[in-house]
C-alpha cells in the first residue's frame, strides 16, 4: 500500500532537523514518538528517514549485548567498520557514532525504533541517553519511538522521566482520518467508506491487509478476522501482551464495555468489583487509546457521574462485539454461518462509526459545506443525554457563542427526521439569545444543501470531505 498522509508528522519531524541548520552553535534535536502498535509509526519513520538522508534502526527484544551488536551492524550500512567492535556499553557505542558523524559531518537522523525494546532489557540507556543528549556537541539528531505508551512515559513523557523536557518535538501518531481511506480503496464510494471504517477504523496495517480484496469487505472480513486461521483472529490478545509490562488483565474490561456496559457501575456489578478498583485499569486503557471517556454536553470533565466508557477503536470494537462473544461457534462454523454473525451486528457498528465521524467532522464544517460555511466554526460537538431528556447524537457550540449546533446522525434520514424536529432543545444554556441550527447528517443525502422545516442535511462525501481538510 502506498504510503498515506502523514503530513503533519513529517512537519513536525522536519522542523526538529531543521533546528540545528537554522543555529549550528545549537545542540542537535531529540525527538520522541508513540503510539499504539498497527499505527504506522515505523513506515512514518522509514518514509521520513530515507526523505532526509537518515539511519533507521530498529530495536529487537533480545539481550543489552545482542541489542548492541544488531544496531552497529545497522550502523554499518551509513559507517563501515562500525560493526567490527564489540561496544561493552551503550556509552561507547553512542560515543563511537558521534565521532563517526562527526567525520562525515552528517546531521542525522538517528532514529531508534521501538526503544522500549531496549530500556526494558538495559534500565541504565535512559541516563546514558541522558548524558549523550545534554552533553555530546558532535552527535547527530536523535528520533526515538515506542509503542508500548506506559514505558514512553517513564523514559520520556513524565516530569520525572530521565529525558523530559529535552525534546523539541514530542508526539503520539494517531490513527489515519477515514477521509483517507478513499486513497486506500479508490474504488468505493463515501458509503463503502463508511462500511470499511466501521471494520477497520484508522489503522494502515489493517488497510494493507484489506486491500487485496477490493471492494469485498464480507470476504476481507471473514478471511482476516472471522476465520480462525486469519492474521487478526486474535488481534486484541496479541496488542495487549505486546504491551510493556503486558496489558492483558485489561482484557476482562474491554469484554464487558465491548458488550454493552457503558457506565461505570454497570461495568464493575458485571466484573463484580468495586467501581473504585476500575479507576487506573479504565485510565490505562485510555492511554493505549482503546477506550475514551465520554461526557455529556454541558457537564464539567472533572465530573464522573455522567460518564460513559466506551471503545475507541473501530476495529476493537468490531471484535469484541463479533468475535470475542462466538469464539466457539466460528471455529466450528463455515464462512456462511460466521459471515451471519457479522451480518447480524453489522449496522449497529456502523451507525455507531458514522456517528463518530460526524462529531469528528463537525470542527472542519465550515470549510467543506457552502451551506455551513457562514455558521462555523464549530467547536468540538459532544453526544447529550440525561434522565429522561432528549437525546442528541451531537451539539455544538459556534466558536463566537452565537449559536448552538444539534444533530442527528443516522444511516436513513426516515429514522431521525421529524424526532429532531420534535426534540426539545431547553436544555442547550441562555437558549433564548442564541440561534439554534438543526442538521441531520445521513450518508446518502446528494444535496448538501437540502432544508427540510429549517433543518440542514449533511451526507458522507462531505463528512468525509471535512475529515481530510
Amino acid at each position: 500500500m502506498d504510503f498515506i498522509d502523514r503530513q503533519n508528522e513529517m512537519r513536525r519531524l522536519s522542523a526538529a532537523l531543521s533546528e540545528k541548520s537554522k543555529d549550528p552553535q545549537s545542540r542537535a534535536a531529540f525527538v520522541a514518538i508513540w503510539g499504539r502498535r498497527r499505527v504506522g509509526k515505523s513506515r512514518l519513520l522509514i518514509e521520513w528517514s530515507q526523505r532526509n538522508d537518515g539511519l533507521y534502526t530498529v530495536s529487537e527484544q533480545s539481550s543489552p549485548s545482542v541489542q548492541r551488536r544488531y544496531l552497529a551492524t545497522a550502523v554499518a550500512g551509513r559507517f563501515p567498520g562500525f560493526a567490527d567492535v564489540d561496544y561493552p556499553d551503550w556509552r561507547s557505542l553512542l560515543e563511537r557514532l558521534s565521532a563517526e558523524a562527526a567525520r562525515q559531518h552528517w546531521e542525522g537522523p538517528f532514529i531508534i525504533d521501538e526503544l522500549p525494546y531496549l530500556t526494558e532489557a538495559d534500565p541504565s540507556l535512559v541516563s546514558t541517553l541522558q548524558h549523550w543528549i545534554d552533553r555530546d556537541p558532535q552527535r547527530p539528531c536523535l528520533v526515538v519511538s515506542g509503542s508500548s505508551t506506559q514505558m514512553m512515559r517513564g523514559a520520556v513523557l513524565d516530569a520525572s522521566a530521565p529525558l523530559y523536557g529535552r525534546a523539541s518535538q514530542a508526539f503520539a501518531v494517531l490513527p489515519l482520518s477515514a477521509g483517507y481511506l478513499s486513497d486506500a480503496f479508490p474504488s468505493l464510494n463515501a458509503r463503502q467508506i463508511l462500511s470499511t471504517h466501521a471494520v477497520w477504523g484508522g489503522m494502515p496495517r489493517y488497510w494493507e491487509l484489506a486491500e487485496q480484496f477490493v471492494a469485498d469487505l464480507d470476504t476481507a472480513v471473514d478471511s482476516l478476522v472471522l476465520d480462525p486461521s486469519g492474521p487478526l483472529h486474535l488481534e486484541p490478545d496479541r496488542l495487549l501482551r505486546e504491551e510493556s509490562p503486558p496489558a492483558i488483565s485489561l482484557r476482562p474490561l474491554l469484554d464487558v464495555i465491548g458488550s454493552g456496559a457503558h457506565r461505570l457501575s454497570e461495568i464493575a456489578g458485571r466484573l463484580g468489583k468495586p467501581a473504585s478498583s476500575l479507576s487506573r485499569p479504565l485510565a490505562n486503557l485510555q492511554e493505549l487509546g482503546l477506550v475514551r471517556r465520554d461526557i455529556p454536553f454541558g457537564s464539567s470533565p472533572r465530573s464522573g457521574k455522567r460518564s460513559l466508557y466506551r471503545i475507541e477503536d473501530p476495529f476493537i470494537r468490531f471484535w469484541f462485539r463479533v468475535v470475542a462473544p462466538n469464539r466457539a461457534a466460528l471455529s466450528q462454523s463455515p464462512r456462511s454461518t460466521r459471515l451471519a454473525y457479522w451480518t447480524r451486528h453489522r449496522r449497529e457498528l456502523e451507525a455507531f462509526a458514522w456517528e463518530e465521524l460526524c462529531r469528528a467532522a463537525v470542527p472542519r464544517l465550515h470549510e467543506t459545506d457552502v451551506a455551513l460555511a457562514q455558521l462555523g466554526p464549530w467547536e468540538p460537538p459532544q453526544r447529550y443525554w440525561h434522565r429522561n431528556s432528549p437525546e442528541f447524537d451531537l451539539v455544538a457550540r459556534s466558536v463566537d457563542g452565537k449559536r448552538y449546533l444539534v444533530g442527528e446522525a443516522k444511516l436513513s434520514a426516515r429514522s431521525g427526521t421529524q424526532k429532531l424536529i420534535e426534540k426539545e432543545i431547553a436544555f442547550l444554556p441562555d437558549i433564548e439569545r442564541k440561534k439554534v441550527v438543526k442538521a441531520m447528517f445521513v450518508p446518502d443525502v446528494q444535496e448538501i444543501d437540502f432544508t427540510d422545516q429549517g433543518i440542514q442535511l449533511v451526507n458522507a462525501d462531505t463528512v468525509l470531505r471535512a475529515l481530510r481538510a
